[in-house]
């Protein structure tokens, strides 16, 4: 395959995984004015803690959120000597690595507490547990959304030569 489509194939497919990455993270966000503000306590717990709503985003989405920085790492290497095209899919690369560190420093933690949790009377921490978990998803989101973004106009300023 010569460069150039070798350029086209893995632009594609990284888009393809990016869009891929920030779809789930984007779903948090949709769902979680009801889930803070119409949800009873007992609701959220069951949905988010006892019933497996998320596993899939796990099993499927943390491969897909390392692809998501792999993907525009390598194509920024690719893009290496289009200064503007490879200093936005760099940015890019580097948002969706943002994006897992919150996860990481946000998300996990409440996790870690959610694990904990049993069927019975809604904990003490819940509401601090609940708003954490939320508002870490929603910061994922904002990275992956900003890193989407510079990777389209990284892909968008590539001069086809």
């Amino acid at each position: 395959m010569e460069m150039r489509g070798f350029l086209l194939f893995w632009s594609v497919l990284t888009v393809f995984v990016a869009a891929l990455s920030l779809g789930p993270s984007f779903a948090h966000v949709l769902e979680s004015l009801p889930r803070l503000t119409k949800w009873s306590p007992a609701l959220w717990r069951e949905a988010t803690v006892f019933n497996g709503q998320f596993l899939l985003f796990a099993v499927i989405g943390a491969p897909l959120d390392i692809a998501a920085i792999l993907c525009p790492a390598l194509l920024a290497w690719t893009l290496r000597a289009d200064p503007f095209a490879f200093r936005f899919v760099l940015v890019a690369a580097l948002l969706y690595a943002v994006s897992l560190a919150l996860w990481f420093g946000l998300v996990r933690p409440a996790n870690a507490v959610l694990a904990t949790w049993t069927p019975g009377p809604i904990p003490e921490n819940f509401e601090a547990v609940r708003l954490r978990w939320e508002t870490g998803h929603m910061a994922v989101s904002a990275a992956k959304a900003l890193g989407f973004i510079s990777l389209c106009f990284g892909l968008l300023g590539v001069r086809h030569s």
